[in-house]
């Protein structure tokens, strides 16, 4: 049953939020049943936007009552279709619960409500002279919810991790409407299972995030921006080994050609450097002083001196350092007039190179007239491959080709030991795939540990696995 087909069910969520907090209007079922992912059916039946988590748990007993499913939604920013409501869902949006309730200087722990905006944490830290380091194109948008139901990653794994690294506690509303407080906030806690550390990941399907007390971490010091131009994969491996063992890299990430044309044709940015190279490496590290304070210009002298990189340059103020940094995080929003088929794959690094070779030799032979644009984190062997759809192509012819592309993709994939989903989740569109990535006794403890937290079955149904 719908939430829209129930008139008893609306009225009493109305009851409980607020008449302003359900939402059954076309623009807003549109705005909150969705995500960035394209290509999906977006069909919520209505929104829920509760103030309180109180009220999130009343909710959820309501929906048990009524056996509605309900889909959480935070910044809906994803790219897997993990937020997406297709089957006539409750959407429960998190906006509201959008303070930051505590700050403990001692601990360096901030809780925060779930709706809280990525850059709004990273903005607080900064007030603190901390530091929340978890960052990515959409921090402006996304909420914490989100980021810790995905994992999130971003730029700067490379140095700080994943949001599962800064999650010191999280508050979850299981299926059943229970309210769980996992690890309280403790550092050690060696009392058996960890059960934070299922939700972090889960993508919603075991309860719905609600609070969460993370980790802040000192200031870096005097951050520095480099763009340097590399020849190939393998040159930017060995350029991460170099730099990474003398200077403390606090993100590594590498893009193709076609990447930075995409980002310079878009007309806000200048040309980096003077000539073209088929790749280039952007890192950031934090600038040495002293005796040590020329030592990112003798690693490039070196890189160079080994034909690693054939030119380079510094952002030496924090303007150029953001136009720099800007060449990387553009080049999604420069890609989407090609509507492409993303690709967010990993290996561990040192068989990333192979993995870049393989996937472009099976592409030689499947799909050579797509544009493929290769961009990524390649310090944590993350990489992101989008095939772009010719103007004279079809949705559904370019789909039909991106899918015979897909399965020897994921079959490389495997061959190399790797994810078919980095950092953006499994959600709707790679629940097909998972099976290169999992095994099938690991997805039947996924499913019988689904079914502890939500055993009506009606937390975000159909993502990662049917």
């Amino acid at each position: 049953m719908s939430a829209s087909d129930n008139t008893e069910l609306l009225q009493a969520l109305a009851a409980l939020v607020g008449s302003d907090g359900v939402l059954t209007d076309a623009m807003s079922l549109l705005r909150y049943g969705g995500e960035r992912t394209g290509g999906l059916v977006h069909r919520p039946s209505a929104v829920a936007l509760p103030r309180t988590v109180a009220q999130v748990q009343r909710i959820v007993q309501l929906a048990v009552t009524e056996g509605v499913a309900i889909v959480p939604v935070g910044g809906a920013t994803g790219l897997s279709g993990g937020a997406v409501a297709q089957r006539g869902e409750l959407v429960v949006a998190l906006d509201r619960l959008d303070e930051i309730v505590d700050f403990n200087p001692v601990d360096r722990t901030v809780r925060c409500g779930a709706g809280v905006i990525t850059a709004q944490l990273q903005a607080f830290a900064r007030e603190q002279g901390l530091y929340y380091p978890v960052d990515f194109a959409s921090s402006g948008s996304s909420r914490l919810g989100g980021n810790i139901a995905t994992n999130a990653g971003g730029t700067r794994v490379i140095r700080h991790g994943m949001t599962r690294d800064w999650v010191a506690s999280v508050k979850l509303v299981s299926g059943t409407g229970e309210l769980f407080d996992f690890n309280r906030g403790l550092v050690k806690n060696n009392t058996g299972y960890d059960l934070r550390h299922l939700v972090i990941g889960a993508e919603g399907t075991l309860g719905i995030i609600v609070e969460a007390t993370m980790r802040l971490a000192p200031a870096p010091r005097d951050p520095a921006v480099a763009l340097l131009a590399v020849a190939d994969v393998p040159a930017a491996m060995s350029v991460l080994s170099t730099y990474r063992d003398v200077l403390p890299l606090t993100a590594f990430e590498l893009f193709c050609a076609a990447a930075l044309e995409k980002v310079l044709a878009a007309g806000a940015l200048q040309r980096p450097l003077a000539g073209e190279s088929p790749w280039y490496v952007l890192l950031e590290f934090e600038q040495p002083h002293g005796a040590a304070g020329d030592v990112p210009l003798e690693l490039f002298r070196d890189c160079a001196a080994r034909g690693l990189v054939s030119d380079g340059v510094v952002g030496r103020s924090a303007t150029q350092a953001r136009s720099l940094w800007r060449l990387r995080e553009d080049i999604s929003e420069s890609l989407a007039p090609w509507t492409p088929w993303k690709n967010d794959i990993a290996t561990v690094p040192s068989r990333l190179p192979d993995l870049v070779d393989d996937v472009e030799a099976l592409a030689g032979e499947l799909c050579p007239d797509l544009e493929r644009v290769w961009f990524g984190h390649v310090g944590d062997g993350n990489m992101h491959l989008n095939v772009l759809r010719p103007a004279e192509l079809t949705a559904e012819a370019f789909g039909e080709r991106c899918a015979e592309f897909a399965s020897g993709l994921f079959d490389i994939l495997r061959r190399h030991g790797g994810s078919v989903s980095a950092e953006h989740g499994v959600g709707l569109l790679k629940k097909d795939y998972l099976h290169f990535t999992r095994s099938a006794q690991e997805v039947a403890l996924m499913r019988g540990i689904k079914a502890v937290f939500d055993p009506h079955g009606i937390m975000n149904p159909g993502k990662i696995f049917d």
